[in-house]
């Protein structure tokens, strides 16, 4: 058992490329990593490509004849070829409609956050994030049909979207419950969620692209497709735990389970639920997650607008400008998620500090160069610039707060990730809602307000989270409580 150990941790080792590629190709582990990576892909390219579609779903002459104003910023200097023919309808929507739509979609996902972890913990994770994104899907590829019927019921149809996608991060948090090794949880899920950032990174420009050449319907065909074959992949391919999946090595079935034993709880059907609601480092990770997603919703949303009202891109500048901030943040992800498990790992950092430390970089960093981003006038590669390094840097509390529900309580990660992404969906659901009605002239000093709003309350959550969060496995979540440093 000690050489099958050690021959499993050597799998983890975050230097050794050749090794991550062998663990790709023969650990269960890893390949549920790939396709949950592959699924989360699939879950942000479906929740952002309405962001660049909005902007050629509008009508620009009624835009432009109802803005009070223009742009402060000259028009892109290099402008593209002519549009092909298109024959997709355009709409009449005023900003406020336009920010209605854009967080309809939350609506909808924070109904589903803590019930899906129940559900997950409950009926098994596996079916519940296939079933979900599936649904998803569907209401992807009527996207088209509803827009035409009106705004409601895109609307409503996006919020229905969202009831899909909210079980799959409690899901998904629930099945690394069973599958990640302690030591291996920083890297494992940041593979596993980096999908989220290359979704983003890939699904902003092609969007331009597939706008440009096709036009506005066939950006919900093309991604409600590739859904579909993430959904058969995952159906044959995936099991929720070790001791269900029919072609799992003894020997790594063995490695996960003796490394889980000491952090699952033995009484799965009894949930504290007091003790979870009245958990102070629970709410250290609520505050955080709420105060980040702030920050993240606002950009996501709204950057495609920014790009194109303030700073004049055209449709396929700023699918690909709008992609460089999550591209950066995908790239910073992974990075920390190999140095946080080798700072606990091999320099036997504590957890807590390790996640504290990731936090304060990925919540600061990204408030200062929001702001920045505001006083660089129509310099569009500063703009772009410190966009850039302000998303990029967040990607580094993907080791931080992000995580931290397995390392305090493991055998409900799920239902905590419900439960703190409750939250932190609010601000999606506001946050466009406040930003469009703040920048009704689109000015730069009324886009100053939004990015100074994201930033102090990033900082904020920041402090807080720096106050009260923790890395042991909190004594009401485990019968024998056992973690690495606190």
């Amino acid at each position: 058992m000690k050489k099958t150990i050690r021959l499993m941790l050597s799998f983890s080792h975050p230097v050794d490329i050749s090794q991550l590629l062998i663990n790709l190709c023969c650990s269960s582990r890893y390949g549920l990593a790939l396709l949950s990576f592959y699924g989360f892909f699939v879950v942000y390219s479906l929740r952002v490509n309405l962001s660049v579609a909005m902007v050629d779903m509008l009508n620009s002459t009624h835009q432009s004849s109802t803005n009070h104003s223009t742009s402060v910023c000259p028009a892109d200097t290099n402008p593209p070829q002519p549009k092909h023919n298109h024959t997709a309808s355009v709409y009449n929507w005023d900003s406020e409609t336009q920010g209605w739509i854009l967080g309809s979609f939350f609506y909808g996902y924070i109904l589903t956050q803590i019930p899906g972890g129940y559900l997950a913990g409950r009926f098994g994770p596996k079916w519940l994030m296939g079933f979900g994104i599936l649904g998803t899907v569907v209401f992807t590829l009527l996207t088209p049909v509803a827009a035409d019927l009106g705004a409601g019921y895109l609307i409503a149809v996006r919020a229905l979207e969202g009831i899909g996608e909210g079980v799959t991060f409690p899901a998904m948090y629930t099945m690394w419950a069973a599958w990640a090794p302690p030591l291996e949880r920083s890297r494992l899920l940041t593979i596993s969620y980096i999908g989220a950032q290359l979704g983003t990174v890939i699904s902003l420009p092609l969007s331009g692209e597939i706008c440009f050449y096709l036009d506005w319907t066939y950006v919900f065909y093309i991604f409600g497709a590739v859904g579909l074959v993430w959904f058969i992949l995952w159906a044959f391919l995936v099991f929720d735990s070790p001791n269900t999946h029919p072609r799992i090595s003894e020997q790594e079935r063995l490695y996960i389970t003796d490394s889980l034993k000491n952090e699952l709880s033995t009484s799965a059907g009894n949930i504290p639920w007091r003790a979870i609601v009245t958990s102070k480092p629970l709410w250290a990770i609520v505050v955080a997650h709420f105060s980040y997603n702030w920050t993240f919703y606002t950009l996501l949303t709204l950057l495609p607008t920014y790009m194109s009202d303030v700073l004049q891109f055209s449709i396929q500048k700023n699918g690909m400008l709008s992609a460089l901030p999550y591209l950066g943040c995908a790239v910073l992800a992974v990075l920390s998620g190999q140095v946080a498990d080798y700072l606990r790992e091999t320099c036997l950092y504590p957890t807590v500090h390790v996640r504290k430390v990731f936090s304060l970089v990925g919540m600061i960093g990204p408030a200062v160069f929001l702001v920045a981003a505001g006083y660089t006038g129509c310099n569009y590669t500063l703009a772009v610039t410190f966009l850039t390094i302000s998303s990029s840097l967040g990607g580094v509390s993907a080791s931080g707060f992000n995580i931290n529900h397995l390392d305090i309580a493991p055998s409900y990660a799920g239902i905590l990730l419900g439960i703190t992404n409750t939250f932190a969906t609010i601000p999606g659901m506001v946050g466009p809602v406040i930003a469009r009605a703040l920048t009704s002239h689109n000015t730069i000093p009324e886009w100053q307000t939004v990015f100074y709003i994201a930033a102090a309350i990033n900082l904020f959550g920041a402090i807080f989270y720096t106050i009260f969060g923790r890395g042991t496995v909190q004594p009401w979540a485990v019968h024998t409580s056992y973690s690495h440093g606190d």
